[in-house]
């Protein structure tokens, strides 16, 4: 028996050491939030809060993602390299002054950059209609734009949880989005934030300011060498705390729980 017993307890003692610290990561970088993981190899979800992982807020700029696809299956820009010109419109009150943005844009540079006034210009061309058309057969968030201003993604109702938004970047990568290959094929080069001889990883970050809070994401997915892995990670402040990290804090949490799980490896 003696044996046995010592045979369960060192596979109990491997499980849990299995098991990533996904707490800690936030403690040490002293903000509020979770990550959520969907190990798609093993089909399984992993949680450092199972509760905010259903919690829908605001996008903020992980919104692009989407908001790249409809522009592209609509036809208001032909592909990455289409040159949007300067609107001269900034907004240094909600989004501040980005003078290295203030010109002509490729639809790759605004999404790289988080060019805002980009995209207000495509959502005019757009068109609220066809937003609800493919946020609807997408299953995008709640689908509420009922904010009348054009940047709804960073103010008003309009909200997704991270579970969500892993959903939806899983469809991406399957090709089952209500978009053509073709287009989702684009979203997911210009996507690519990291890329070696061991790992793509294909993100967007996003940045809300609303209701006294600051809100930062990180969503996107790393594909290894036998495994992808899909991620959202959210994290939250109040605007009057100081926190010079909190925008590094959203991928080195993510990063830390992926490393963790030898995503990298």
């Amino acid at each position: 028996m003696r044996p046995l017993i010592l045979t369960i307890l060192l596979l109990l003692s491997l499980a849990v050491a299995s098991q990533p610290d996904m707490v800690r990561p936030f403690k040490d970088c002293a903000v509020q939030g979770s990550c959520t993981i969907y190990d798609y190899k093993a089909k399984k979800w992993l949680y450092s809060d199972s509760d905010d992982a259903f919690k829908a807020t605001l996008p903020a700029s992980t919104f692009k993602v989407i908001n790249t696809l409809i522009a592209l299956e609509t036809e208001v820009v032909k592909d990455e390299t289409e040159v949007v010109k300067w609107t001269g419109k900034t907004d240094t009150t909600n989004y501040g002054y980005r003078p290295e943005i203030y010109r002509d844009l490729t639809v790759k540079e605004a999404f790289e950059a988080s060019a805002v006034w980009v995209y207000l210009d495509l959502a005019e061309k757009i068109g609220r209609a066809q937003y609800h058309t493919y946020l609807n057969k997408s299953q995008y968030g709640n689908g509420d734009l009922s904010e009348k201003g054009e940047d709804f993604w960073n103010f008003g109702p309009l909200a997704i949880s991270p579970v969500n938004q892993i959903e939806i970047l899983i469809k991406l990568y399957e090709d089952k989005l209500p978009f053509s290959k073709r287009n989702m094929q684009i979203v997911r080069q210009i996507m690519i934030t990291e890329q070696n001889d061991l790992y793509t990883i294909r993100s967007k970050t996003g940045w809300s300011r609303l209701g006294g809070k600051d809100t930062g994401w990180w969503i996107g997915y790393l594909e290894g060498k036998d495994n992808v892995w899909f991620f959202a990670t959210r994290i939250s402040k109040d605007r009057s705390t100081y926190n010079p990290n909190f925008s590094s804090c959203r991928k080195e949490i993510t990063k830390n729980i992926l490393k963790q799980l030898k995503a990298f490896d």
